[in-house]
């Protein structure tokens, strides 16, 4: 529909009179023509003149479009496996007569492919007043219906996040969601089901009866132990619809059993918490499996066993920690490094170096070295190359300590400290700390800085900037860098004693301080032990599915990372199956992303050759198979009535999908929406209206020129 828009209509007949008064005064005289003629031409120049003058106030044309929108109907069905291995039993004959006359509470006798074909059929039941789109998921949504029910993970709050995003601002009628309520990944779907603003009709799949099954419910374990050391493991056991069997649990190290006991189940719905103590007798990563012994017609074996690493360190690192006098941060310096087992710090004064072996330990911590009498000290750290974390304050040597270390230089003319706040870099990348964390130490009380200008000569990485007051500044507050294969740290304020404080004042706890301090060490102690080629994987147990992902290192003779030589790397699975890749650059170092590898154990060994000199560095993985699906076998039939209920909409079983349609087209709120679409334009962009005055006008010259009167 068009419409004037802008133009009052008083300019009409205006413009109308110009036409009209032009025309008189051009055929006002007597001519040779006709009466008809004239009137005709008088007519022809009236319009012509009247059009052009109403296009020179430039109207506006409005026009309106409507544009109905069918409702949406969304149908999202589950595809993952827990919907095919536990589907309710087909009934007996006598059970099917019951169902002509009421619905069973475990969906009737529709199998897979039926309730799939039902959801399939509605879009013909509903015709084309309906917009029907289909869906399936799992862990992720994808476009059409599905029975292959293979998906290894369910996530509904993520496919009814997807669907809402996809459809946003559109008009959906009503979600369709099969499924059994059994999710394993993301969130409880009922917070997500809120935002999606529409009725959801549930159709409540599986059994709500549990399965006969035995399976490992957890396993908690630490993954370090010490050469010679006992560890505790936890392991849950669950047993469902097994009561008077036995659950017969053992624990194997490379086939050898290191661990077995058998618990009584005493109920339908058994779990124990089985706490149990591995010796660590062998150096390296120990590859645990933990199983139980399958009974008669469970229903699930893919979920009796499980696979640990543990890497047996042969002691403790130690670390050293010298002050010149002391000072409240040294305690809290030492009590938040040892709060990780795998470090012991000993706090010493400076004077006491001689008593000291320093070989034993692998970090040294120097807290506001304030003297140059440590020369036994200097020349092992120049030989050895062991890290060093500095630490300065108000009682620190600048001289000396710029002349001990190049990362970041402090050029002070006077003796005074200033209180700077901590601001985290995100660009930091030689080591993570958490969201949490970060943020934490941005609201940290201030620390005491050294007065002066701060430099650095660019080998290293800020973690932490000086915040002065309200103003951020480029001087650095905590740095990590390495020095030709010598890893250092500084950090160039005192206090740490107001964080511990502040932090357990509001948070009742130091995780933030320990976590920073902890991070640092392991960066800083990360290649002590002076192996020149590693090889390690992301972690050493991978889900199936999930891309492998390995690291390699390699030193050069004076342990600086270099990745100019070729690394290779042969995986062979333990059915034998061979696998070969090359890494590649990344960084300083290597990486590889050797994909989804199948279900199995490896074996890895990586070879290179820095000049004339080869390296090998071996290692195990495991893919273990994804048996999340099979944890939970009794359906949650009230996570979906909840949806329903919530939404307005109902839950129904698949026996009663043919009754959708008719509920569908009942539903007051499902009805098609009209938008009405408004568009203005100018007059003079419509072309044909030239034409027109060209056609009128090319008239009247075409008939005076005919007549002779031009």
């Amino acid at each position: 529909m068009l419409t004037w828009g802008s133009v009052s209509g008083w300019w009409t007949p205006v413009c109308l009179l110009l036409g009209l008064l032009y025309a008189w005064l051009m055929y006002r005289q007597p001519v040779s023509l006709g009466k008809a003629a004239r009137y005709g031409l008088f007519a022809v120049r009236t319009i012509a003149v009247s059009i052009i003058s109403f296009l020179l106030i430039a109207p506006l044309v409005k026009s309106v479009a409507y544009d109905p929108q069918k409702p949406l109907l969304l149908i999202a069905q589950d595809n993952s496996q827990s919907i095919k291995l536990f589907a309710p039993p087909k009934p007996s004959p006598e059970g099917r007569a019951l169902e002509n006359k009421k619905v069973s509470p475990t969906g009737g006798d529709l199998e897979g492919a039926d309730w799939v074909a039902s959801l399939s059929h509605l879009k013909q039941q509903l015709g084309d007043q309906y917009d029907v789109r289909e869906f399936n998921f799992s862990r992720n949504l994808h476009d059409s219906l599905s029975g292959k029910f293979d998906g290894k993970q369910t996530n509904i709050s993520s496919a009814i996040h997807q669907l809402n995003e996809r459809f946003a601002n559109q008009n959906i009628g009503a979600l369709i969601l099969a499924t059994d309520g059994l999710y394993n990944q993301g969130s409880d779907p009922r917070y997500e089901a809120k935002n999606l603003k529409t009725s959801i009709y549930t159709i409540a799949l599986g059994d709500t009866v549990a399965k006969r099954d035995l399976l490992i419910g957890n396993v908690n374990y630490n993954k370090t132990a010490y050469l010679g050391n006992d560890f505790e493991v936890e392991v849950l056991a669950e047993a469902y619809q097994a009561k008077g069997e036995n659950i017969r649990l053992s624990i194997t190290e490379d086939g050898k059993q290191v661990f077995s006991q058998n618990d009584p189940v005493t109920s339908d719905n058994f779990r124990k918490v089985v706490p149990l103590k591995l010796n660590a007798d062998k150096k390296g990563i120990r590859k645990f499996t933990i199983s139980i012994a399958p009974v008669k017609n469970e229903v699930s074996l893919q979920n009796n066993t499980e696979t640990i690493y543990v890497e047996v360190l042969d002691a403790k690192q130690k670390i050293l920690l010298l002050y010149d006098s002391p000072h409240p941060d040294i305690t809290v310096i030492k009590q938040a490094i040892e709060n990780n087992k795998n470090y012991e710090v000993k706090a010493s004064l400076l004077s006491d170096i001689p008593k000291l072996k320093l070989s034993d330990y692998s970090l040294v911590i120097l807290y506001q070295s304030a003297s140059n009498s440590n020369g036994d000290l200097q020349t092992f750290i120049t030989k050895s190359k062991i890290p060093v974390w500095y630490m300065a304050g108000a009682q620190t040597d600048l001289q000396l300590l710029n002349s001990e270390q190049k990362l970041v230089q402090i050029n002070s003319g006077r003796e005074e400290m200033q209180e700077v706040f901590a601001e985290p870099i995100v660009e930091f990348s030689l080591f993570t700390l958490s969201d949490s964390t970060r943020k934490k130490i941005s609201q940290f009380p201030p620390l005491l800085a050294p007065f002066g200008n701060y430099s650095g000569n660019g080998a290293g990485q800020v973690l932490l900037k000086q915040k002065i007051g309200e103003v951020s500044t480029a001087y650095p507050l905590l740095s990590f860098g390495d020095e030709n294969g010598h890893r250092i740290a500084i950090l160039t304020g005192e206090g740490l004693w107001r964080w511990a404080l502040a932090e357990y004042q509001t948070y009742g706890n130091h995780h933030a301080l320990e976590e920073l301090l902890g991070q640092g060490v392991q960066y800083l102690t990360a290649n002590n032990n002076r192996q020149r080629f590693r090889v390690y994987p992301a972690k050493n147990v991978f889900d199936e599915g999930e891309n492998v992902i390995l690291n390699a290192e390699l030193y050069n003779d004076a342990l600086e990372l270099v990745n100019t030589p070729d690394v290779r790397i042969e995986l062979k699975s333990q059915s034998g199956k061979n696998y070969s890749f090359l890494f590649t650059r990344n960084g300083q170092s290597y990486q590889l992303d050797a994909g989804a590898l199948p279900v199995d154990e490896y074996s890895y060994t990586a070879t290179t050759k820095l000049g004339d000199k080869p390296f090998t560095a071996k290692g195990q993985l495991t893919v273990k198979p994804l048996n999340l699906e099979t944890r939970q076998s009794a359906a949650d039939h009230r996570l979906l009535y909840d949806l329903a209920k919530q939404s307005g909409g109902q839950m129904l079983y698949p026996s009663q999908i043919s009754s959708l349609a008719d509920l569908i087209r009942k539903n007051e709120n499902i009805k098609t929406v009209v938008y009405e679409d408004k568009h203005y334009s100018d007059l003079i962009d419509l072309k044909w209206i030239f034409v027109l005055i060209l056609a009128l006008l090319s008239l009247e010259w075409f008939i005076r020129k005919r007549e002779g009167e031009i």
